[in-house]
């Protein structure tokens, strides 16, 4: 005879079923990322209840996919914890978002929205390329904005295409293993740094950005070009089509290190 807890099990996972089967591919596969960010925060720790955190909104798919669900998640969920949304204006390139667009994503969530003016003079120091000063100052800027916010984590829009191929790139150009974490602790700032969507896949965020209808920022940068990057992401579609689990792999080979039968000095 069936107990009562698992006549409420059966007639649980019943309605969950028929409610699945209302559901559209689209919205199917919104709930199936927001089950990777859901397990992301939980198997690395990424929030916890009365964090504030930082979101910085560029106005690509990915940012816009992040504030999307983390707002989502802020209002639903436990953890309980804060969101502010911040984008970086670089007044030295010569593009421009739409900020009433912007303003209205954060607005959805009621979450507030910081708007933060900066640059950075490309002639000052000849050593480092246009990008890397450009990062560097949008790095700083998001630390500030968060310090004075009362935010103690920074949430960035790296998916797990950004992190998988930059392993490649480091293992390749700069001979280590090494990538961007789930989470990094910055002592330095007293901050710390959480890629809630490190277990998404970026083509996930392109149908998810078609379906909700995301308006991408256009970027018209006069220092932006052909990279090690886009390389890399063509290296991992080959790798994808020899083995279709080869992300998977690759991934967990990042927590599988096998010093037995590595090369010691």
């Amino acid at each position: 005879m069936l107990e009562e807890t698992d006549i409420n099990a059966y007639f649980c996972l019943l309605y969950l079923l028929l409610y699945m089967a209302k559901l559209t591919e689209e919205e199917l596969l919104f709930r199936k990322i927001e089950e990777k960010v859901k397990k992301a925060i939980f198997d690395y720790s990424l929030i916890q209840d009365g964090d504030r955190i930082l979101v910085g909104l560029s106005g690509g798919k990915d940012s816009l996919a992040l504030v999307d669900l983390l707002g989502r998640r802020s209002k639903i969920f436990r953890p309980k914890f804060g969101v502010v949304v911040t984008h970086i204006v670089m007044s030295t390139i010569p593009y421009h978002s739409d900020l009433d667009y912007l303003k209205s994503c954060a607005d959805e969530h009621g979450l507030p929205f910081i708007v933060h003016e900066t640059g950075f003079d490309a002639s000052t120091d000849t050593r480092k390329s246009p990008c890397f000063l450009c990062s560097w100052t949008r790095r700083k800027a998001l630390f500030d904005i968060a310090k004075a916010n009362g935010c103690n984590k920074i949430a960035l829009g790296h998916h797990q295409d950004d992190i998988l191929q930059t392993l490649l790139m480091n293992m390749i150009h700069q001979g280590a293993f090494g990538t961007m974490p789930p989470k990094l602790k910055m002592d330095k700032f007293d901050m710390e740094i959480i890629r809630p969507l490190c277990l998404v896949e970026e083509k996930e965020l392109i149908r998810i950005a078609e379906w909700k209808g995301y308006r991408k920022q256009i970027k018209n940068c006069p220092y932006e070009s052909g990279s090690s990057r886009s390389e890399m992401k063509d290296v991992l579609a080959r790798l994808e089509a020899i083995n279709p689990e080869a992300r998977y792999s690759i991934w967990a080979s990042m927590t599988n290190i096998q010093q037995d039968y590595l090369p010691h000095k």
